[in-house]
């Protein structure tokens, strides 16, 4: 495979000349195949109904079944749905339907490395975290995730009869999945093994708080199977740190996987190699930029951070209101109704100033730099009110295929809505600003090294930490364990901030340019309604149903 060249867009024809067959060159086109099934769209809907039930793991005494020998007995099943895919004709179809038809196949790409390269359920302890107490901010959990998980930020206490029925059977799973993990966790992964411990650890003391709850407590039943997961999750711990003393393995995937799973499964037009040296030179801007920053606002008051409760209460509504203002009047995006109770849900609380996190620091200066980063809410409450009207994309994406879109438009907007304004009011908020691009950049290029097996976890997270300005990586710790261990569970994710933003940027000076050869003006809103409607998918998938260019994915021509 030919190396895609790190400046995707800006050195090429004007785009009106790139408007040939959008999938000539892809895998899966006429170029590929010489005999058909179908030509038919509907066909295609129905097989992903088909893949996406498939790719859900039959069960074994109640619990997702992930042992060796399933994944082996399924496998023929995977490469017949495979081939029904290959064998679908797209040539006549509008590109957004054919970019549907990429996102099947990115997905059975990431079925496929999933089995032959990342095999969490036997490398990964984490993978049999069970229960989650909160929504993630992207459409999924971060990371790789089990089938059966215990969502406990979806039930109201006390509990319905309904609810009730279902938390007995979500949580009747555990104590079997975890006698299954004990058989399945067969890796040498040490720094996975190590942090994975704490994720589950962790999971009990959140079953432990459960069952102390007033509505719970006093149900007989409902205790009983808390208990049932709480012992078995005791037991899983404790089988995990008898066998860590023998694990001495690598962690990372190496560098050609790396690539490999970036280009054909999150649909990154990116190589290893080319994300060392993107967030490199992101890392570097941020920093220069910062000092240029504190230059231009050496005879400004610094900002003063919030001493109370009150003061941070007062200080979160006027972000709140300041941003959502901003994005309205300044026609950055359509401003729907869901947007403004979506943000509010997350303005946090006040936190003393010793047990502030690195995002908590910048929220109590000025919380306008995070809120944008909150676009995530936005993208969800689209999600829950207007769902997009294809079944391929109405849903999250399978293996966090939707990183480049969601974090990297997350990050994008942080410092596009600097530059378009927003902190007129306030110069000195933009030094937060760069500072947060700065940690990004830092902790993803630590998670670089760490996928290469050039460094351990430790050691990419001491570039996370000493490459972030002003120290706020060092306060607090839990932060950047949280994050590195992440990264090295779901290669790309710890870059995608930074290569979203990157394969954004590069769509919106496309989408410009497109306009302007065209004679038609550049108008923002367009360009992020646009956006918003296409859905949670790779930037790379949206920057050509947004442009019609394929540029994008050249790089999978050969």
């Amino acid at each position: 495979m030919k190396t895609p060249p790190l400046i995707l867009s800006l050195l090429t024809v004007l785009l009106i000349s790139c408007q040939g067959d959008p999938k000539a060159e892809i895998p899966g086109s006429t170029a590929d195949t010489t005999q058909f099934t179908s030509n038919d769209y509907r066909d295609l809907a129905a097989l992903f109904q088909e893949w996406r039930a498939f790719e859900k793991p039959p069960l074994r005494d109640g619990a997702p079944d992930y042992t060796a020998e399933t994944f082996e007995a399924r496998w023929p099943e995977f490469k017949e749905l495979q081939a029904r895919l290959q064998a679908i004709d797209t040539t006549a179809w509008p590109v957004e339907q054919q970019v549907d038809w990429m996102v099947t196949w990115a997905e059975m790409n990431g079925y496929d490395f999933n089995y032959r390269v990342l095999q969490p359920w036997a490398r990964d302890p984490a993978y049999y975290k069970s229960v989650w107490t909160d929504r993630s901010d992207v459409p999924a959990h971060e990371g790789p995730t089990h089938h059966a998980t215990t969502e406990l930020w979806t039930y109201r206490f006390p509990l319905s009869a309904e609810e009730r029925s279902s938390l007995l059977s979500d949580l009747k799973i555990i104590a079997p999945l975890n006698a299954q993990a004990r058989q399945n966790l067969t890796g040498n992964a040490r720094d996975l093994w190590i942090a994975g411990i704490r994720d589950i650890r962790e999971q009990g003391v959140v079953l432990n708080d459960l069952k102390m709850q007033e509505p719970v407590r006093g149900d007989a039943e409902l205790v009983s199977v808390i208990d049932e997961a709480i012992a078995s999750t005791e037991e899983l711990v404790s089988w995990l740190q008898a066998e860590s003393e023998s694990k001495t393995g690598p962690s990372g995937i190496g560098k050609d996987h790396y690539t490999w799973y970036q280009q054909n499964v999150h649909l990154v037009p990116l190589t290893w190699e080319d994300e060392v040296m993107l967030l490199k030179r992101e890392l570097a801007r941020a920093w220069a930029s910062l000092k240029l920053e504190e230059h231009r606002n050496r005879n400004l008051p610094e900002l003063v951070d919030a001493n109370s409760p009150e003061a941070y209460a007062e200080m979160a509504d006027a972000a709140a209101r300041s941003l959502m203002e901003f994005l309205d009047q300044q026609d950055i995006v359509t401003v729907k109704p869901y947007f403004d109770p979506a943000l509010r849900e997350h303005l946090g609380a006040y936190v003393p100033r010793e047990k502030r996190n690195f995002f908590l620091i910048g929220e109590h200066f000025d919380p306008r730099p995070l809120y944008s980063h909150f676009y995530h809410w936005f993208e969800l409450a689209r999600m829950d009110n207007e769902p997009h009207e294809s079944e391929v994309r109405k849903g999250p994406l399978l293996y966090n295929i939707f990183d480049s879109r969601n974090e990297g438009t997350a990050t994008a907007v942080e410092e596009l809505f600097m530059q378009a304004g927003l902190y007129d009011d306030s110069p000195r908020t933009r030094e937060i600003v760069y500072i947060m691009i700065a940690q990004r950049a830092a902790r993803g290029l630590g998670s670089l090294y760490a996928h290469a097996n050039e460094m351990t976890m430790e050691e990419a997270g001491g570039i996370h930490s000493e490459y972030t300005p002003r120290g706020w990586m060092k306060t607090e710790k839990e932060l950047l364990l949280f994050e590195q261990h992440l990264y090295l569970r779901q290669p790309g994710y710890g870059t995608s901030y930074i290569t979203g933003k990157y394969l954004l940027e590069s769509a919106l000076a496309d989408y410009a340019r497109l306009r302007e050869s065209r004679g038609e003006p550049f108008i923002l809103k367009d360009f992020l309604d646009t956006l918003n409607q296409i859905g949670n998918i790779p930037i790379s998938l949206g920057h050509w149903q947004m442009t019609g260019s394929r540029e994008p994915l050249e790089y999978l021509a050969d």
